[in-house]
């Protein structure tokens, strides 16, 4: 939500799936009733396209763009659009994010690159990079921890502090999936020269996240069970300590059938669900992923049966 010219990024942000047709083209007829689906959710802080969840980074530059104006288009201004940004190198994620902005995305998702990998990485090329990309776009900025599980970076503490100098830094999505990461990382924040929004992408602890300090959550596992979380993050935000652990733990299920090991899979497994749910008609991946085994589809029909969603 945009209010005063700003980005509230202060609530739910779903991560959304991109919808396939058989030969793993981007299905656009699919994707328009997926985004009227979400737009019909009234509570939501924006959406995220072009990340993990929407895979993102297997899709071609013109593909992120059609996506986002895709979204542009059916949403109508209802809600703003983080695209997710995944550059190789400085001069492609630069590119990204003019495109990006071209296409009408409100903010941007900066994916840590794979040259961040590794122990003992300086603030130097984190903080350059991240520059050259909100300067190329003049776009907000969101910076993003991710778990080395899913091929990110966790930063250390001197480049936290020096990425939030950034001015057009806004939010911090959180995802190491570790509880004693995330309380670090809030802390780290905290001393920080300028605030900016903290945000969690630990499916695995969505509400416990909000207790611990988040203010929002720009996730995957908010394509789904989208009512509950928006719920979910009311009552935390409000004190309502006990009616929110009610809704964290009747959808907990779900979250744990989606982001079961290996976590790499949650991505089809998310479609899996939204198919059984009626709001996609189709699974397909872009290889090198695939759709679930039967096995694992019938684990996520039953959860969904036992939440009366199906």
């Amino acid at each position: 939500m945009i209010e005063n010219g700003k980005l509230d990024l202060n609530g739910i942000i779903p991560a959304t799936v991109t919808p396939m047709t058989p030969d793993a083209e981007v299905d656009e007829k699919q994707l328009a009733g997926y985004i009227d689906w979400l737009k019909g959710f009234n509570g939501l802080k924006g959406v995220a396209v072009n990340m993990d969840t929407g895979e993102g980074p297997h899709l071609t530059d013109a593909e992120k763009a059609s996506v986002i104006r895709a979204h542009k288009e059916r949403l109508g201004g209802a809600m703003p659009i983080l695209a997710g940004i995944s550059g190789r190198s400085t001069r492609e994620a630069r590119d990204q994010a003019r495109a990006a902005a071209e296409a009408g995305a409100e903010a941007l998702v900066v994916f840590p690159p794979p040259v961040f990998a590794g122990a003992a990485l300086g603030p130097k090329i984190p903080v350059a990079y991240h520059k050259a990309i909100a300067e190329a776009s003049g776009l907000p900025i969101v910076l993003f921890q991710l778990q080395p599980a899913l091929a990110g970076a966790i930063f250390s503490e001197q480049t936290l502090l020096e990425l939030a100098e950034i001015d057009q830094a806004i939010a911090l999505k959180e995802a190491s999936f570790d509880a004693i990461t995330f309380v670090c990382t809030r802390e780290i924040l905290r001393r920080a020269k300028r605030e900016i929004t903290f945000l969690t992408g630990n499916d695995n602890f969505i509400y416990e996240s909000f207790l611990l300090g988040a203010t929002g959550a720009l996730i995957g596992f908010g394509t789904i069970a989208v009512q509950e979380q928006i719920d979910m993050h009311r009552a935390a935000m409000e004190g309502k300590v006990r009616e929110g652990q009610e809704i964290w733990d009747r959808i907990l299920p779900l979250e744990e059938a989606i982001f079961a090991v290996p976590v790499r899979d949650y991505r089809a497994r998310m479609k899996a669900a939204l198919v059984e749910i009626g709001v996609i008609k189709s699974a397909v991946m872009r290889p090198p992923l695939f759709e679930p085994e039967e096995e694992e589809k019938e684990k996520i029909r039953a959860v969904l049966r036992g939440l009366g969603m199906i």
